[in-house]
């Protein structure tokens, strides 16, 4: 039987709530697997070996334990997976400034892609009930084609807000007005006008759903790779 690990450091435990809200699904992912590791469901102190280890939640550069539990779960996981924007983009936690504590401190959070190698990535503040079983489904049956574009995601999640977007599809005239971005995003930042999307940035939370779901992102990618 396949082993899963769940491991969450800065996060809001949105994600792992989203898993829950698949009701008759989660039986079925649930008999499918082995739950070795969940710090909210179970009193296990250390990270063992698993082959699927999803992380939810940011990294805190300056705390320690949560660079050596991210570290400890690239080591222990042969799968590991950025959940959720926090992990895969950064999330709301790309905007702390410090300021939470009762003395000045200057915590940086940034998202589990840059601190350690990940395999997928899942976009979204939280992923859709049905994207992460679909995801560990498909992990679970090695079905490579339907995870491609969480693995090329893993490699090029930080530039994921709808900032981003502009400049990568809209300002290269490679948008098509599909509204695919707009449909995406959790927080309505993003609205058609004129058959473009234009950018709300105080709404903006750097979740990822819009570039994820782009079809012209890649584009330039593919370019370059034919030009080779």
């Amino acid at each position: 039987m396949v082993t899963v690990a769940h491991v969450q450091l800065s996060s809001c435990c949105g994600c792992l709530i989203s898993l829950s809200d698949t009701y008759e699904k989660l039986l079925d992912v649930l008999g499918a697997i082995d739950l070795v590791y969940c710090q909210t469901l179970a009193d296990v102190r250390e990270i063992p070996e698993a082959d699927i280890v999803l992380l939810e939640g940011s990294v805190c550069l300056d705390d320690h334990h949560a660079m050596e539990v991210a570290q400890e779960a690239r080591k222990k996981g042969k799968i590991l997976v950025a959940l959720g924007a926090c992990a895969a983009t950064g999330g709301v936690t790309r905007f702390s400034r410090g300021g939470q504590m009762s003395k000045p401190v200057h915590g940086s959070f940034s998202p589990l892609t840059e601190v350690v190698k990940c395999d997928l990535a899942i976009p979204g503040c939280p992923p859709s009930p049905e994207i992460i079983v679909n995801v560990v489904l498909a992990a679970l049956n090695g079905d490579m084609e339907y995870l491609q574009p969480f693995a090329e995601f893993a490699q090029n999640s930080t530039e994921a807000c709808g900032c981003d977007l502009i400049t990568n599809v809209v300002n290269k005239s490679l948008c098509m007005g599909c509204g695919s971005c707009a449909s995406a995003c959790p927080t309505r930042a993003i609205e058609m006008v004129e058959g473009r999307p234009n950018i709300l940035n105080e709404v903006c939370i750097k979740c990822g759903a819009c570039s994820f779901q782009c079809p012209r992102i890649r584009i330039p990618e593919q370019v370059k790779e034919i030009e080779q």
